[in-house]
């Protein structure tokens, strides 16, 4: 028994629409992925594909220099004791290293934070635990002497003690040298 061919013909051509169709989804998908510029004129489907991949490089060339960038902080942050080079004066600037203060007073936590102008994010961390275990923050303020930036934080934690010994914990973590004052 042979097949009739104009079937199979039939079915070759419906198999090729099929193709297509996904084919055209698969590129409107794609196109609405990448930003187009505003133009009366669709571009042709070469052009299209042009302006993705030159999209698609563009944002690899970025992830690289974010990278980059990345690496270049962390390791100012996992060096200490750096020197940079002040652009503005051509003096050398230290990079210095983080310390941390906590007294605690009754329920009043008193945190000072000691950077230098490399650690802003460390203020962040500091207020962002501080919500996470569910204080309240009171009074937040800086200083910056030099190349040297002087945080203070108010905070009100729970009665026990058990609050004070996990945020403290937790400062740890991104602090390497913590220092607890009790005052009564």
């Amino acid at each position: 028994m042979e097949k009739n061919p104009s079937s199979s013909r039939t079915d070759r051509k419906t198999i090729e629409k099929n193709r297509r169709n996904h084919m055209k989804a698969l590129y409107s998908k794609l196109g609405s992925l990448v930003p187009h510029q505003n133009s009366r004129n669709p571009a042709s489907l070469p052009d299209q594909l042009r302006e993705a991949t030159n999209y698609i490089k563009k944002l690899q060339m970025n992830l690289m220099k974010m990278k980059e960038k990345k690496d270049i902080l962390m390791e100012i942050d996992q060096k200490p004791r750096m020197f940079n080079m002040d652009s503005s004066n051509k003096t050398m600037v230290g990079l210095k290293s983080p310390q941390i203060e906590i007294h605690e007073m009754g329920s009043v936590l008193e945190i000072v934070l000691i950077t230098g102008l490399d650690c802003q994010y460390m203020f962040n961390e500091s207020i962002r635990v501080l919500h996470e275990e569910g204080a309240d923050i009171i009074n937040a303020s800086f200083s910056i002497v030099e190349d040297t930036v002087f945080h203070t934080i108010h905070s009100k934690v729970g009665e026990t003690g058990h609050e004070v010994a996990r945020i403290s914990e937790r400062l740890k973590k991104f602090v390497p040298s913590i220092h607890i004052d009790e005052y009564y």
